[in-house]
């Protein structure tokens, strides 16, 4: 038996997210597709989350067994990717231990959502970003990251599927980037956040609330506020899934 870890990419635009679905074409469904095809029996394959119909991830991890495997790891990604669509690709495969596991494992994760301030919708880029149109105050959502840094509860930010057994997290950073872009696309800004775990729609909701700052319908010391009611109802909506990308999930070195 060999228990193999991998790297995956993927556009969610088309599927329905990560978890297999009855009738639904999802990540995990297609990954387990393709290793049926190469082992010759069905492999349960571990994502490190389960990213929602929408979401794209650069760096996914997932963890799978299988004794019907005899090459490589670095052989066993370049097939999968043979039976996978060009939407889904392994970046990487490699031999793990006997008792790793993507989700137990991890350590950390960071994620990145895209938002396009004004400008004419892209053809190309709509499908990969939030647009918005009036004046934004970047400085007041620079401002409110900074309150998210830190140990809190973040109840306030937890989507209504799947609670925790806590709900306190701890956030390593909260950025925001600046992209230049065409004025005739507006303006492409970035919000990044990292922490040693999410909750279920975490960083949506606190992207959506942070543009409630940056329309200037709270200061950004709102934020403390939000944190402090442990309530869903406290903080801002539910930002579109299409912007929101897994950057990376952190683990140890292999001994």
């Amino acid at each position: 038996m060999r228990t193999f870890k991998i790297t995956v990419a993927y556009d969610g635009v088309d599927f329905a997210g990560w978890q297999i679905q009855p009738r639904r074409t999802t990540i995990q469904g297609m990954l387990e597709r393709a290793l049926v095809k190469l082992t010759g029996q069905r492999v349960a394959v571990t994502g490190s989350g389960r990213t929602d119909s929408g979401v794209h991830a650069l760096a996914q991890v997932a963890s799978f067994r299988t004794p019907n495997w005899r090459a490589t790891a670095a052989d066993l990604a370049n097939a999968m990717n043979v039976h996978l669509p060009p939407t889904i690709v392994v970046l990487e495969c490699v031999d793990a231990p006997d008792d790793f596991h993507a989700i137990a494992d991890a350590v950390g994760k960071r994620y990145r959502y895209q938002l396009q301030i004004g400008g004419t919708r892209s053809v190309f880029d709509y499908r990969y970003c939030w647009q918005i149109h009036g004046d934004i105050h970047l400085d007041a959502i620079a401002a409110a990251c900074e309150s998210f840094v830190g140990q809190h509860d973040f109840s306030s930010f937890q989507g209504s599927r799947s609670p925790r057994k806590t709900t306190v997290r701890t956030v390593r950073a909260c950025d925001l980037l600046r992209e230049s872009t065409s004025l005739h696309h507006g303006e492409r800004i970035v919000i990044e956040i990292e922490a040693d775990g999410f909750l279920y729609n975490m960083v949506r909701n606190i992207v959506g609330t942070l543009i409630e700052v940056g329309k200037g319908k709270h200061d950004p010391s709102w934020i403390a506020d939000v944190l402090a009611a442990r309530d869903r109802d406290a903080a801002g909506p539910t930002a579109p899934p299409q912007g929101l990308f897994l950057q990376r999930v952190d683990y140890r070195p292999f001994a």
